[in-house]
């Protein structure tokens, strides 16, 4: 009994969350634009870039022309590369997991260019540059 209990409760979350937050009811990729065009229950377009996916960073685009929606809405399903994303994730700016994002940022810091860090580089390389790694023994 304890069991039909939990599916019931699962089963009217699943209807209270449809009826308050937006859903997928399409989904495309644009190949002018290269962007994903997702179409919200609310009348909403939210376009985003792959590459700002996890997931999605490598694909070509003849692997993203085929986009299923779960019966839900709330999922979209890429089969030619097998990449899942949940919609309300992406909506609250989830892109992926944590350690992809992390590492997402750390590329982009470590890419940014500043004058403090180009005097920083300078004053490094008067001192002889970034010390050798050391072998293992």
């Amino acid at each position: 009994m304890a069991k039909r209990d939990e599916f019931e409760r699962a089963r009217v979350r699943a209807v209270h969350r449809k009826e308050t937050e937006p859903y997928a009811v399409d989904a495309r990729y644009d190949r002018r634009q290269r962007r994903i065009v997702v179409q919200l229950n609310t009348g909403l377009l939210v376009v985003f870039a792959p590459g700002m996916v996890e997931g999605l960073q490598d694909a070509r685009p003849r692997d993203l022309g085929e986009i299923e929606i779960s019966p839900s809405g709330f999922g979209l399903h890429f089969p030619k590369i097998d990449a899942d994303i949940y919609l309300p994730g992406l909506l609250s700016g989830d892109l992926g997991s944590r350690r992809w994002m992390a590492a997402q940022l750390g590329q982009r810091g470590g890419a940014a260019r500043s004058a403090v860090k180009a005097a920083a580089a300078r004053a490094n390389g008067k001192l002889g540059g970034r010390p050798r790694k050391r072998e293992a023994a």
